[in-house]
């Protein structure tokens, strides 16, 4: 994963920005306090964990990539951006008043080790807030008519929403709540679908090479043909029907929100 992220890291910057929306929903579920410590998980080049600065909170950035993390120091050397990964968190006990995770548990190499470690840092009542797709979602995805290796791929290392929800619980994290997120035509954060309204995205060489499933697990091959077969689509307007087909209620996205149980009161 280390390899993957500096190499994609080089450019990511480019097409990837931080969304207001997805980060006034993240920061909705987890109602920060502005005296409190937050921590952002997976935080790649920084650009939620700076957009939650920008609004007065204290973030640390975690990230296990030395390129993401290098990038993040270039935009704000003045944060606490630190080498780490959710199944290794060099912090203390209770260090943390609460966590987001955005795009980030599939790169996980151990679940149930990093959400028991995102229980261990956080203090009693935090949220814990993860931003994902699942499986089932990304099957409701128009690209699987396109790059059917690529997305069987991509879905192959995400989690089920059961899967997740089991290991919050078995790390001692209680599950509040389950938000769906479906793709905005204005989005900012060109991550894997975000062409979902806006085919035309997928023909950037830029935006490819800011999304993992485009960078580092598709077959080019595929991929050429792929945008080959859209643009012929797009050309003769058959791909309003290929979009329509594929339209679903499940969300592109989820935000799955958990929280630290308060600790146990000792009465004498």
């Amino acid at each position: 994963m280390e390899t993957k992220y500096d190499k994609i890291g080089i450019a990511y910057n480019v097409t990837r920005k931080a969304d207001p929306q997805i980060a006034e929903q993240l920061l909705k579920h987890l109602r920060p306090k502005s005296e409190g410590i937050y921590l952002d998980i997976g935080c790649g080049t920084g650009n939620y964990t700076i957009e939650f600065q920008k609004r007065g909170l204290q973030f640390i950035g975690i990230d296990p990539s030395t390129e993401m993390l290098e990038k993040a120091r270039q935009k704000n050397k003045n944060m606490d951006w630190r080498m780490g990964a959710a199944e290794s968190i060099e912090l203390l006990d209770n260090a943390v008043d609460g966590i987001v995770g955005s795009l980030t548990i599939h790169h996980w190499t151990d679940l149930d080790k990093g959400f028991s470690e995102l229980h261990r840092v956080v203090k009693p009542n935090g949220n814990i807030v993860i931003f994902t797709s699942t499986p089932k979602q990304m099957k409701g995805y128009w690209l699987n008519h396109y790059f059917p290796k690529m997305l069987a791929d991509s879905i192959a290392q995400m989690p089920s929403l059961l899967r997740i929800k089991n290991a919050m619980r078995n790390g001692g994290i209680e599950i509040s709540g389950i938000d769906t997120y479906f793709i905005q035509p204005d989005l900012q954060d060109k991550f894997l679908y975000c062409g979902k309204h806006n085919p035309e995205l997928y023909f950037d060489e830029r935006i490819r090479n800011g999304i993992s499933s485009f960078s580092s697990l598709a077959n080019q091959i595929e991929v050429q043909q792929g945008l080959s077969k859209l643009k012929t689509d797009m050309d003769s307007g058959e791909i309003k029907a290929i979009i329509d087909s594929y339209s679903n209620n499940l969300g592109d996205y989820v935000y799955i929100i958990g929280k630290k149980p308060a600790a146990n009161k000792v009465y004498t």
